[in-house]
């Protein structure tokens, strides 16, 4: 958590590079808000700091209306350095207490469960079923507020399994009813459209030149400011498009028919584009190194891609030829094994597509191909399985597994070290390969490196 006084700068500044990191708790009111929050700044001896918004609900507040903490961008600064912390909590953002109970969250995570309620409690001062509730609940809000779904729609569509069950989470944890919310909400979008926060800076010009390079005929495109691209999740395809937004944000559009698991996409998203970044630490901590005395680019963060499974394909068919080459390559492999989409879209193919071809599309040794199709076949087996698990099959080495890592899972502290461009600049800097003290931000570290070459 930060420290008190810090926090009481923040807000009385308005500082947008703290939105999201803590929630300011106004006691005669009961309500808390961002650090951003425009109404009038309370005296200090009037508030309390929470770490996250699930925690300032959980000791009985209610949110802002007009700073709206549902939309403030994830934090990953409270969390700290437990990693196990950091690994329950990704696993509870993307629903997996929807479908299991604590104790075997506890196990997929390799703990006991009095240890992982002892955890969060002294962590962020709530239990995991507390924190999942309060994220279901505060997305539903947004959904409230930003789109015209029916009630009974954003009920499934932010975890819960009937809309009872909705309305009395809702008015206990936000004090609040959603009808209120849905009177106040006068807009008319074709489109599900949402408005995506983050922290500033953000190098968007300079993400969009990276994804602009890297476009895959079908996939994904860049025109002018926007980014889109397709996927498909939960066994359903959709496509969506990315643009710049008001007041620290991106404006989402999202065509996707799933009829559940719409919170878990949102996700997904905003980890593809690293919007829950803390740039502020992040840069403080590079800026000291002697690698970056000449400056960084501000707000770099990790363009990513859909998944680990497509970051692999990228990095097999990149291994030693050119961005563009590698690109030619890929192209080949999604027009005969993408799956058709309207509006000459395509999906990124599939492991079980890769499997039954022979890849003769792909003009590349036939050692390549070997590679290529163990992977997807190891995946088609293991879709859980961590990119680390791919290291015994012939043809992929350590590169492979960081570069999945790095922009399939957005691993904050991935070094590619062996990388040509990254060696190119190490020397260029005359610094030596060792940057242990970048860690844990060695992935905005190796980006800012790539950029310093015109990447």
């Amino acid at each position: 958590m930060i420290n008190a006084d810090t926090c009481h700068q923040a807000r009385l500044a308005r500082d947008a590079r703290f939105d999201g990191l803590f929630y300011t708790a106004v006691k005669s009111t009961g309500i808390y808000c961002r650090p951003i929050c425009p109404a009038r700044a309370p005296a200090e001896q009037q508030v309390t700091y929470y770490p996250s918004a699930a925690a300032a609900s959980a000791a009985g507040y209610r949110p802002c209306l007009r700073c709206r903490p549902d939309s403030a961008p994830g934090s990953a600064a409270w969390q700290g350095t437990n990693t196990t912390l950091q690994r329950a909590l990704r696993l509870i953002d993307d629903g997996c207490l929807q479908q299991q109970n604590q104790s075997e969250l506890a196990s997929r995570l390799g703990i006991s469960e009095r240890y992982l309620r002892k955890l969060f409690q002294q962590q962020l001062g709530l239990s995991p079923k507390q924190y999942a509730l309060a994220q279901q609940v505060l997305f539903a809000k947004k959904l409230l507020h930003e789109t015209v779904m029916p009630i009974s729609s954003i009920a499934f569509q932010a975890g819960f399994n009937s809309v009872r069950r909705f309305n009395d989470a809702f008015k206990q944890q936000l004090k609040l009813s959603p009808l209120t919310i849905r009177r106040a909400n006068k807009t008319t979008p074709n489109t599900l459209q949402l408005s995506l926060s983050y922290r500033p800076p953000l190098a968007w010009q300079q993400m969009l030149d990276f994804w602009r390079d890297r476009t895959l005929d079908g996939i994904d495109s860049v025109n002018g400011q926007c980014y889109g691209r397709t996927f498909t999740f939960l066994q359903q395809p959709g496509w969506f498009e990315i643009s710049p937004g008001q007041h620290n944000s991106l404006r989402l559009e999202v065509h996707w028919n799933g009829k559940q698991g719409l919170f878990k996409l949102i996700n997904q998203i905003r980890r593809l584009l690293d919007l829950d970044a803390n740039m502020l630490q992040i840069e403080q901590q590079l800026s000291r190194h002697t690698l970056f005395s000449n400056g960084i680019i501000p707000g770099l963060r990790i363009p990513g891609v859909w998944d680990s499974w497509e970051a692999g394909v990228r990095a097999v068919l990149g291994q030693q030829v050119s961005v563009a080459g590698a690109r030619t390559q890929l192209n080949r492999l999604i027009q005969a094994l993408g799956q058709p989409q309207p509006a000459d879209r395509r999906l990124f193919p599939t492991p079980q597509s890769v499997v039954q071809s022979d890849l003769q599309m792909i003009k590349v040794p036939q050692a390549r191909r070997e590679t290529l199709r163990a992977l997807a076949q190891f995946v088609m087996e293991n879709p859980d399985a961590a990119p680390e698990q791919w290291l015994p099959i012939k043809g992929i080495g350590p590169w492979t597994v960081s570069y999945a890592r790095l922009r399939g899972l957005s691993d904050s502290d991935i070094w590619l070290g062996g990388d040509l461009g990254v060696k190119k600049a190490l020397a260029k800097a005359g610094v030596s390969n060792d940057i242990s003290a970048l860690a844990p931000w060695r992935s905005y570290a190796t980006f800012q490196l790539w950029f310093s070459l015109g990447a």
